[in-house]
């Protein structure tokens, strides 16, 4: 059999996409393998949310070509958001021998085959159907607790600075059967958590099966499955949506919600669809109804024309939210958006630095305080396995999704456990065993 190694870079779509692209070319004969030096064919699962994501690809690259230099026939080839933006670009650079857009997977046996005939294939034609359905993805997590499952692919939105709509086509959603069929798959595989995806997951709509229906139907799969999502946008989670969490004890409490940026003038060139008061209604129709649940974010400093004003707007909202967590960047131009076009990136990097530093600092403190709110309290922890840090205490996710850390040596990978929390840091509660 061939060896199949794949690196995977960005958001957790691709990793999904990652475990499709093995189960298509596991049924051609080809076998993965977490060895480079040994592999036939080594790929690449791109991003192209931020320029340093695709300049680390750029990187790689240069070390996969050293092993197309040292071994004879090995290919190379790149996947995803990255292929489908600079698909010319890769294939000049004489480094890479198969491109393959995110629609493009099922094409990889004869895109494969050709290159090993020295043929150099591309193919990244974006599709109003493909949603891969009907594959059953090969787990690329190694404890076998957690599995991402894809409901919808492409996006809609076309917010002026993201790529991910050129990238990845227009949305649509996959049949909720599959869905659920994949979900009872998990289970009889022993998985005790699955992650529903999109771009958008609220947008979801099958036949007359909206997001609420599809999330009730899988939790309905077991009552040991726990069931997370992400990603939400603000213009679009309805209270129908957090009425099916809250009724449905095996669905987290935990909700990804990117603002992006606290000023209305930097929503409405960011083309976010939704106000600052519409973001802070939302917030708290949230915990209205679950008082309990985590909200997280995204947000980006220095866009376009960003003012002082419009950052302390930022991290005003920011105090008024008082996040659990936060992923958080400074704006990097994406070439044919619409902010590339229209708009200068006219914020220096030193304020960019600076204000993002600033949200930083903030976020930390607030996540902390969240942490230590949480003193005291018991949480039912889905175990991940030994602590990074200390591998004689083991680790796991509450259902804010917040990680646990505690000493045990009885449970083990995809059990559940009571802890209470008695210290925390900034990123983690410290418990005991209950």
């Amino acid at each position: 059999m061939k060896k199949l190694y794949i690196e995977t870079y960005g958001c957790q779509m691709n990793v999904a996409d990652t475990e499709v692209v093995f189960s298509i070319l596991g049924k051609e004969g080809y076998e993965r393998t977490e060895d480079i030096s040994e592999a036939d064919v080594i790929m690449a699962n791109t991003c192209s949310v931020r320029d340093n994501a695709e300049q680390r690809i750029w990187g790689r690259i240069e070390q996969f070509n050293l092993q197309r230099k040292a071994r004879r026939n090995v290919i190379v080839g790149i996947l995803g958001c990255m292929a489908e933006r600079l698909k010319d670009a890769l294939l000049d650079s004489e480094k890479v021998d198969v491109v393959a857009g995110p629609d493009a997977y099922r094409t990889l046996p004869s895109l494969l085959a050709a290159a090993s005939e020295g043929h150099p294939q591309i193919d990244v034609m974006l599709s109003r159907e493909e949603t891969y359905a009907d594959i059953s993805p090969v787990r690329v997590d190694k404890n076998g607790v957690s599995a991402f499952i894809s409901i919808m692919r492409g996006c809609n939105n076309v917010c002026s600075y993201c790529v991910v709509p050129y990238t990845r086509g227009a949305e649509r959603s996959r049949d909720w059967h599959s869905i659920v069929r994949e979900a009872c798959e998990c289970v009889e595989a022993g998985y005790r958590e699955v992650t529903l995806l999109g771009q958008n997951v609220d947008s979801y709509m099958f036949e007359d099966v909206d997001f609420a229906t599809l999330l009730g139907r899988v939790a309905q799969v077991s009552p040991e499955l726990r069931v997370r999502f992400s990603t939400s946008n603000p213009q679009d989670i309805s209270d129908a949506v957090l009425e099916t969490m809250a009724s449905h004890p095996n669905i987290c409490h935990h909700i990804h919600l990117p603002v992006q940026s606290g000023s209305d003038r930097m929503l409405e060139k960011m083309r976010r669809r939704y106000t600052r008061e519409w973001y802070l209604q939302r917030v708290e129709r949230i915990r209205e109804i679950m008082p309990d649940c985590a909200i997280t974010t995204d947000v980006i400093a220095g866009f376009c024309s960003e003012t002082e004003e419009d950052h302390k707007d930022t991290l005003s909202l920011f105090e008024k939210v008082a996040f659990d967590a936060a992923y958080m960047f400074y704006y990097s131009e994406r070439p044919g958006t619409l902010a590339a076009r229209k708009y200068p990136d006219d914020v220096s990097i030193e304020v960019k630095t600076r204000r993002l530093e600033e949200i930083i600092a903030l976020q930390n403190r607030l996540s902390l305080e969240s942490n230590r709110r949480d003193i005291g309290k018991r949480f039912t922890v889905l175990v991940e396995g030994p602590s990074k840090k200390t591998p004689a205490d083991l680790c796991g996710r509450n259902s804010q999704n917040k990680m646990c850390v505690w000493t045990d040596g009885t449970h083990k990978a995809g059990d559940y456990v009571e802890v209470e929390v008695r210290d925390c840091t900034q990123a983690t509660l410290l418990c005991t065993l209950v």
